[in-house]
């Protein structure tokens, strides 16, 4: 009999939730094929068979939050061959330091490879969450020196803000009352899970390392024809923005001080779903046609809508956008997720009265929301970005 434990999916992951199984007790089942489908904080993995043979227990159900190393479900195994090639297979994967929910940049190369040398010990692998490595590495922090008070000393953002930012969370330790205080009658209380904790640790990330400052104006879509596709026209003039200041398609470094520019504008862009906030990623947007953008872009939030988006979508955008205008909402103060350093926010379109002269007319007009890390954008760039944006989007064609 062959115990199959949940293998590590990715860098400071402790657990993983069952979403559904693809086998059941009794079915047969080859070496490599799909066994079941667990979510962690962005992605859904499809956990691959590591033996040829027949199903003999499954020891969670979907729904069921398990930790890395739990036992997962039992085979009868073919044969040994299915056990040697599970082994390499598993060995393989061992070597592997890439991540299921993507890569956050911190340090330089070499403070990074100092730091995650200090971090390797030679006892039990240190567990955090991914946002509380993150702000470790910008704030120079071992995580190895904190410790954890989560579940099963899980290291949280509260441990590495208590040795990295001494008295940062001296207000809430004044009144532990308000950490326990019940709810109001009648209310249910809701553990985050997946997406909502994920977008919770990355909302925190961003409070506590981003300067963040926010411009708005509008775009006067007067001279635009009948059935235009605003989201394309929107990503045309964010390229035509960053060729103006290309200082906005960036990466930036707070403990080294240093900024990474690219030529490649690869936008994540902010998907409503169900559970919660994700954010694919669409590539080349400076390559791409508008049809080859509205493909692109109605694949992802499909994707990102039935969760089978990957992990490797997830990951590495060099700008953001959020139409949140879709919905409702004329302005709003958009969120920098770091190491990103800006993102501009649609508002809703709507027929504005306006000044054309010595007349009064009607116009269609789109609310734009920029906001920037002031650390590292200076407001003469950010303006002129948005002035670039809004002078493409005014265009006819």
């Amino acid at each position: 009999m062959t115990v199959f434990k949940l293998p590590d999916l990715g860098e400071g992951l402790s657990e993983a939730e069952i979403l559904r199984w693809h086998v059941k007790v009794g079915d047969q089942i080859e070496v490599d094929a799909p066994m079941l489908s667990v979510e962690t904080a962005k992605a859904v993995v499809e956990v691959p068979s590591p033996v040829s043979g027949t199903v003999t227990a499954l020891h969670a159900q979907p729904g069921d939050r398990i930790e890395i190393g739990a036992p997962l479900i039992e085979f009868a195994a073919d044969a040994a061959a299915s056990q040697a090639a599970a082994r390499a297979t598993l060995s393989a994967a061992s070597e592997d330091s890439g991540t299921v929910v993507g890569h956050m940049p911190g340090l330089s190369d070499a403070d990074a490879a100092a730091l995650e040398a200090a971090n390797a010990v030679t006892g039990p692998r240190v567990r955090a969450v991914p946002a509380a490595r993150a702000l470790a590495r910008s704030l120079g922090v071992e995580v190895g020196t904190v410790t954890g008070t989560g579940r099963g000393g899980l290291i949280t953002l509260d441990d590495v803000m208590a040795v990295g930012m001494p008295g940062a969370n001296a207000a809430s330790k004044m009144h532990p009352a308000t950490a326990t205080r019940p709810p109001a009658a009648g209310g249910d209380v809701e553990v985050l899970r997946s997406l909502r904790r994920a977008m919770a640790q990355s909302m925190a990330l961003s409070r506590d390392s981003v300067m963040a400052c926010s411009v708005f104006d509008d775009a006067d879509l007067h001279s635009w024809g009948t059935g235009r596709d605003y989201t394309t026209r929107v990503l045309r003039a964010i390229t035509t923005g960053v060729r103006t200041e290309p200082g906005l398609n960036a990466w930036f470094d707070g403990k080294s001080q240093s900024r990474t520019l690219f030529e490649q504008i690869d936008v994540g862009i902010a998907v409503d779903t169900i559970d919660g906030l994700l954010v694919p990623v669409i590539r080349h947007v400076e390559k791409r046609s508008a049809a080859q953008l509205r493909v692109e872009l109605d694949r992802l939030k499909r994707a990102a809508r039935d969760r089978t988006v990957g992990s490797e979508e997830l990951r590495n955008f060099t700008f953001m956008l959020s139409n949140f205008g879709s919905m409702a909402g004329r302005y709003a103060t958009p969120i920098v997720v770091p190491p990103a350093v800006a993102i501009l926010g649609t508002g809703r379109v709507r027929r504005d009265v306006i000044a054309a002269g010595e007349r009064v007319e009607i116009h269609t007009r789109m609310p734009l929301s920029l906001t920037f890390d002031h650390r590292v954008i200076t407001g003469g760039e950010a303006v002129r970005f948005l002035g670039a944006v809004i002078a493409d989007l005014e265009l006819p064609e």
